[in-house]
């Protein structure tokens, strides 16, 4: 998650530079945020170095959460200060966007007050966590498209005990439909017009990807 302290570092020291979007899908990995995480695991570190899942600790808001192929992750770094956006406001329009593109593929999710993100009935399907140094924010959203869920009944997710998590993928199948068409590049580009919507940008596209 280096290149988001590189992309954040290089904005303070010259704030004309542009905001920045990277989209990516991780490699199975539970991360910690500044409320904690490691406490809220229910399985042995061993269990998890046997399986290849790494933990990791990072300065985003927040409690623990899993990451893995099949979840679309959104880290913008944005100047807030700059943009004129307050916090809240922030994590609002990324929660609105997770809900504009889930409604996308056919699903309607919604917020809940015992926790930031979105949610399908009692069950979570994208979260929301913030780094805010500068003005300048860092992490932001995770959508669970067509994720394995299993990892995450190896954790107490957010924090929160006895809280399931869904996918797109796992709600749609649940309504009869086989092998539904989630095509992450669709969702990537969806995800961020919204955010470009929602937030008021003008998208300039690179051609380089990022690997986490």
């Amino acid at each position: 998650m280096n290149f988001q302290e590189t992309a954040r570092r290089e904005k303070i020291e010259d704030r004309t530079r542009p905001d920045k979007i990277f989209f990516v899908q991780h490699p199975f990995v539970f991360t910690f945020g500044r409320n904690g995480g490691k406490e809220n695991l229910t399985v042995s570190e061993a269990f998890l170095k046997e399986r290849g899942v790494a933990l990791v600790q990072t300065d985003r808001g927040g409690n623990i959460t899993c990451h893995g192929p099949g979840q679309a992750v959104l880290y913008p770094v944005v100047d807030l200060e700059q943009a004129k956006i307050g916090v809240r406001d922030f994590v609002y329009g990324l929660e609105e966007i997770m809900g504009q593109t889930a409604k996308d593929f056919g699903v309607s999710i919604h917020r809940d007050p015992r926790n930031h993100g979105m949610w399908k009935g009692s069950k979570k399907i994208g979260s929301v966590g913030l780094s805010i140094k500068h003005g300048i924010s860092i992490h932001g959203l995770a959508l669970n498209v067509s994720m394995d869920l299993t990892p995450f009944s190896w954790i107490n997710p957010c924090g929160m005990s006895g809280i399931s998590m869904t996918s797109l993928k796992q709600e749609l199948e649940d309504r009869g439909l086989s092998d539904p068409l989630l095509p992450m590049e669709t969702i990537k580009e969806t995800l961020i017009s919204y955010f470009c919507q929602w937030f008021h940008y003008h998208p300039v596209k690179h051609k380089e990807s990022v690997h986490a």
